[in-house]
C-alpha cells in the first residue's frame, strides 16, 4: 500500500499532481515544475521530505559503530549539531546508500537515510550494530520540510521566536540546532542555501501553512530533481548503487582513509585505488536541441558509458547530465539520442552555483 506523509491532504489542497515515489504518494509539481524550479533559484520554495527515514542512535558505542559503518570519518563531528555527508558501503566497496550523520551527543547520533532504501538500510544497519549494543529508533513522529532558496533562511527565521531566530541565523553550513521544538539544519539538496527542518507531526501542517503565508511556495519532486542535478548532487539508485564505488561515483571526497579505522569496504577501495579506478563520473552539456536522459549510451575515446541522471536545465536553458564513462581522457564525446549521435561537452560539475552557470558550462 502506498504510504502518505502528514502533508498529503495539504498537497492535494494546493492542487499538487501526486505520483508514487519509492512507495510514497508524493507531489511531482503543483502546476509548473519550471516555475517551481525558478522560485527556488530566485526566492524561496519548500519541499515535503517527510518520506526520508530519520534514525536516532543511542548508546556508549555509537561513535565506534559509525566509524565502521560509513566511509567518511565521524571523528570530524565534535560539536553538537554538526553534520557529515557520508556513504555506507558493503564489503565490496559498493554504495548501499548515501546519508547524513548528525552529532547530538557522545552517546547520541542522528542519521537520515533515503526513503526508497529504508528497508535494506535498516536491515544492514541493525545487523552491523548488533555487536555494539546500539539502540536504534526510527522517528516516524517527525515530519520534514526543506525550505530552499536565496531568501529561504530569512523567511523561516521570521516565523521563529527571537531566541530561535538568532540561533538559526548563526548556523554554519551543515550544522543543526534544536529550537522552538524543531530540529533546524542548514542543509539541502538544491544547491541553494536554506534549512531542512524536522517538525513534530502535531505541529507540521500549521508550520507549513505559516511558511506559505510568509511567501514560501510549495515545490514538488520534479523541481527538486532538476535543482539537485544542476548542483551536481547525486541521486541514489540512478547515479550510484552497490555496483559502483564512491571513487567511480564522483564521491571520492566522502572517503576518509584515516589511519587505524577499518570501515566496511575499506580494503576494496584501497585495492581499487591501487589498481586504478576503472570508471569515472563526468558532467555533460548538450548545446544542440535534445534532452539527455538516463540510460542513453555515451561514446568516448576510452570506450562506452551511459547517462546516469539527465534533464533539461531550466537555469541554463539546455540539457545537462551526469554520465559514467571509462577512466582516462574521454576525448570527443557523443550521446545516442533516438538513434542519432549528438556531440556533447564534458564539463566539471556543479553546473550551477548560487543560481549562476559555472565557468565552462
Amino acid at each position: 500500500m502506498t504510504k502518505q506523509t502528514i502533508y498529503n491532504a495539504t498537497h492535494r489542497a494546493h492542487g499538487a499532481k501526486m505520483v508514487d515515489f519509492g512507495g510514497w504518494d508524493m507531489p511531482i509539481h503543483y502546476g509548473s515544475q519550471i516555475e517551481e524550479h525558478h522560485q527556488v533559484r530566485r526566492d524561496a520554495g519548500m519541499f515535503d521530505v517527510s518520506h526520508m527515514t530519520v534514525l536516532d542512535m543511542h548508546g556508549a558505542m555509537v561513535r565506534p559503530f559509525l566509524r565502521k559503518l560509513v566511509a567518511n570519518s565521524v571523528d570530524k563531528l565534535q560539536k553538537t549539531g554538526k553534520a557529515l555527508y557520508a556513504a555506507m558501503l558493503d564489503d565490496s566497496g559498493g554504495v548501499i546508500d548515501d546519508l547524513i550523520v548528525y552529532y547530538m551527543a557522545e552517546d547520541f547520533f542522528r542519521v537520515v537515510v533515503n526513503a526508497a532504501t529504508r528497508d535494506k538500510d535498516l536491515a544492514w544497519i541493525e545487523a552491523q550494530a548488533a555487536p555494539f549494543g546500539i539502540d536504534i529508533r526510527e522517528r516516524r513522529d517527525l515530519a520534514m520540510v526543506a525550505v530552499q532558496g536565496p531568501n529561504a533562511r530569512g523567511k523561516v527565521q521570521s516565523l521563529l521566536t527571537p531566541a530561535a531566530a538568532a540561533a538559526a541565523a548563526k548556523l554554519g553550513k551543515f550544522v543543526a540546532v534544536e529550537a522552538d521544538g524543531m530540529f533546524i539544519a542548514r542543509t539541502g539538496y538544491t544547491g541553494e542555501d536554506g534549512f531542512e527542518i524536522m517538525v513534530p507531526e502535531a505541529q507540521a501542517v500549521d508550520f507549513w501553512n505559516r511558511l506559505v503565508a510568509a511567501g514560501v511556495k510549495p515545490a514538488g519532486l520534479g523541481a527538486r530533481d532538476t535543482l539537485r542535478l544542476e548542483a551536481g548532487m547525486a541521486l541514489y539508485g540512478q547515479d550510484m548503487d552497490e555496483s559502483v564505488s564512491p571513487y567511480e561515483a564522483g564521491l571520492a571526497w566522502t572517503v576518509a582513509l584515516d589511519e587505524g579505522r577499518d570501515f566496511n569496504g575499506r580494503k576494496a577501495l584501497e585495492a581499487q585505488q591501487s589498481a586504478g579506478v576503472p570508471r569515472q563520473t563526468v558532467g555533460l552539456v548538450l548545446d544542440d536541441k535534445g534532452v539527455l536522459r538516463h540510460g542513453q549510451a555515451v561514446f568516448t575515446a576510452a570506450g562506452e558509458g551511459e547517462v546516469l541522471s539527465g534533464t533539461f536545465s531550466p537555469t541554463l536553458g539546455k540539457a545537462i547530465a551526469l554520465a559514467r564513462v571509462p577512466a582516462g581522457d574521454p576525448g570527443e564525446v557523443t550521446v545516442d539520442i533516438r538513434g542519432k549521435r549528438l556531440s556533447v561537452r564534458v564539463v566539471r560539475y556543479p553546473f550551477v552555483r548560487d543560481g549562476v552557470a559555472q565557468p565552462g558550462v
